[in-house]
């Protein structure tokens, strides 16, 4: 991956001191294994990222960043590959990871109720009770889901980046070798 378009995009430490807010972490975040862009750093944090990004919530970053300082990963790549999941994909998403929870629990684990039941004006409190009992009846299909793909998505991930990774090394190195066999011009 060209490490020039990553510094690029990437803030710098010394830019991310400047923010009080993160004063309350203390030097932890600003570790340099955190910070420092290499093949294992950057897959890392695209896993990292990739696992967290499913996490209901405003608490995908908060996870990913600690995820990120006990491992020591790419803090910044993993924050920005969270953004994976946002209001338009989240809900696929989660229909996917519905899918796999009940394919893997089979029968018995999804619920016949899989079906919204329909909202009775006449007595909402009833409607309500309806309403809460089939999102429970959701829970371990889409609890089991959620965790399999997000590791699925994670460990591709992560695989991915470390091949696209090799493959540009392995570009630059050819490149190299066949600038350093052309003859120099007078």
């Amino acid at each position: 991956m060209p490490r020039k378009f990553f510094r690029r995009v990437i803030p710098s430490v010394e830019k991310v001191r400047e923010v009080r807010a993160l004063s309350v972490f203390g030097d932890r975040v600003f570790h340099p294994a955190l910070w420092h862009l290499n093949r294992r750093s950057a897959a890392g944090g695209v896993a990292v990222g990739l696992f967290c990004g499913l996490i209901p919530g405003p608490l995908q970053m908060l996870g990913a960043g600690i995820v990120c300082v006990i491992l020591r990963v790419n803090l910044p790549v993993s924050l920005v590959t969270t953004l994976y999941t946002n209001p338009l994909t989240i809900v696929p998403l989660y229909l996917i990871a519905y899918e796999i929870g009940s394919f893997v629990l089979g029968a018995s684990g999804a619920s016949a109720t899989a079906v919204p039941p329909d909202f009775d004006w006449s007595s909402p409190l009833a409607s309500v009770r309806a309403l809460g009992a089939w999102a429970l009846s959701l829970g371990p299909p889409l609890a089991l889901g959620v965790f399999l793909l997000a590791c699925l998505l994670s460990v591709l991930g992560y695989l991915v980046v470390r091949a696209l990774w090799s493959v540009h090394l392995r570009r630059a190195w050819r490149a190299r070798r066949l600038r350093s066999r052309r003859p120099a011009l007078p």
